[in-house]
Formats: structure tokens, sequence, C-alpha cells
């Protein structure tokens, strides 16, 4: 199994690679979409192993060494890395590919018997750039498997050559279905076909969310200071004259104080009377 966890790639200015997790299982085709060609192809050369990413982890059946990871995968079709050059035929093209495949498992490999046997002498004699985009696909794929070790095929951007998924969709999938090989497959696209229903990812999905500002707090209002009329002091008194007593002070309030009773005549004023 393929894991990649937090995977990017620094660029000169702007990240070649947003971090990017995904999972291809042997026996899947895996579609990873991102708008960007750049940073598609970024993340095909470091699936397979042709690139050391900046960050993050990727490993192919729990071994994270990058040799193991190259020597397991074949990168397919990559625009300005590996895509076929259009002055080369079909026939050159095959002794080039299989020239790269170790020679204990290439054997006495030829282009022309091996385009016999793999059913691709009706296009033997074309120019890479005559083929149909499904033909071109079946070719290239043929090729990269040619050599038995390869467990992981990562194709770059085949929707390039074709707005019509059935032209690359079919033979990726009956390749991850092949119950023989045990392929992982994964391929990069600018957009997800509209019938596919099986495992996707998208570049740049391990980025951490935005996290939201905290709201300003509001200053709480202040109160508006109520102007209150100053109590007028009472005039001076008359030099000779006590100063008059405010009226709270020297007047009670009725509910205040009882009514006051008469006194009584005393014993002493009846006897003045007298």
């Amino acid at each position: 199994m393929l894991s990649v966890n937090q995977l990017q790639v620094k660029g000169r200015r702007d990240p070649l690679l947003p971090a990017t997790s995904l999972q291809a299982k042997r026996g899947e085709l895996l579609l990873v979409s991102g708008d960007r060609q750049d940073q598609r192809t970024a993340l095909a050369l470091t699936l397979s192993g042709r690139m050391k990413p900046s960050g993050g982890a990727v490993s192919w059946d729990g071994n994270a060494r990058i040799k193991q990871l190259r020597l397991a995968s074949a990168l397919v079709d990559s625009p300005g890395v590996n895509e076929p050059e259009q002055h080369l035929s079909v026939r050159d093209l095959v002794t080039e590919d299989l020239a790269l495949i170790p020679r204990r498992y290439r054997g006495a490999l030829l282009s022309k018997p091996w385009l016999k046997v793999n059913s691709f002498e009706d296009i033997a004699d074309l120019w890479t750039e005559q083929l149909q985009p499904a033909r071109r696909m079946e070719l290239l794929t043929a090729l990269a498997l040619a050599n038995p070790h390869t467990d992981l095929l990562v194709i770059d951007s085949p929707d390039r050559h074709s707005a019509d998924a059935s032209d690359w969709l079919p033979r990726l999938q009956r390749l991850a279905d092949d119950a023989g090989r045990q392929l992982a497959v994964v391929a990069t696209v600018t957009a997800l076909p509209d019938s596919w229903t099986g495992p996707t990812a998208e570049i740049g999905n391990a980025l951490p969310a935005p996290v939201e500002a905290p709201a300003p707090e509001q200053e709480p209002t202040p109160a508006i200071a109520t102007a209150q009329t100053p109590t007028p002091e009472p005039a001076p008194a008359p030099a000779g004259e006590p100063a008059a007593a405010s009226a709270s002070a020297v007047e009670p309030s009725a509910e205040a104080l009882p009514e006051r009773q008469p006194e009584p005549e005393t014993e002493l004023e009846t006897e003045d009377a007298k």
C-alpha cells in the first residue's frame, strides 16, 4: 500500500506541492485532482520516488526508504519528464523503454517481438504524436509493466490528451482490477470524471484549516453623567441674627414625629395664679 502523510515540496515562490495526504491500496485505482499542472507533476514525481519531498512522509508497504519506492514504481507519461518525444516512432520508443529495464528482467527483449506479443504491431510504424489517446495509454502502461517488479503505477495527467475519460479511465481500471498482478494505480487529473465513484484525493487536502480571528471585544459604553443642579446655599444671616436652620432640619415630617400634646399645668403655676 502507498501511504502519504502531509507530503509537500517547496517551490521558488509558491509551494510546488502543497501538503497532501492520501492512500492507495493494491488492487485499487486512486484519482488525485489538482488544478495546476506543475503541482500534479510534482505529486507524481514524489509518489514514484523521483523527487525528494521537502516535508511529510511517503512509504510503500510500510517502507519509508525512497529507493524502495523508486524500485517498486513506474512513472507514466509525465509532461516534461518522460513523456514520449514527438519525433520518435513507436518502434523506437519501445526500444528505448525496454533498454531501461534491468538486464536480469529484460532478457533478449527486442521491440519487434515485444510489439507482436503485446498486440501493438498495428501502430509500430506511427509517430508517437499520431497515437490516439486510448491507444497511447495502452502502449505506455504496457511498457511500464514490462518490468516484473513494478507494483505501483503513477500516471501524470492522462486527461490532458482527451477530455473524454473513456479514453484512459477503463484501461487504468482494468490494470487495478487485475488479480494476477495486484497493482496500486494512481492518476493525477485536472478534474474527477462525473462517472467516477472510486477512491479520490485532492492536492493540498492536508493544509490546515484557516483559523478565524476572534471577534474584537466591544468596549463598554461609558455612562453619560447627568448634570445635577447644585443646591443653592442659603444667604448668610445679618450680623446679630442667628442663621435660619433649613426646613428639613427644623421641621420634622408629620410621619416622623407624633403630634405635640399640650403640656399639663404644674402646681407652681397654680399657686402663682392665686
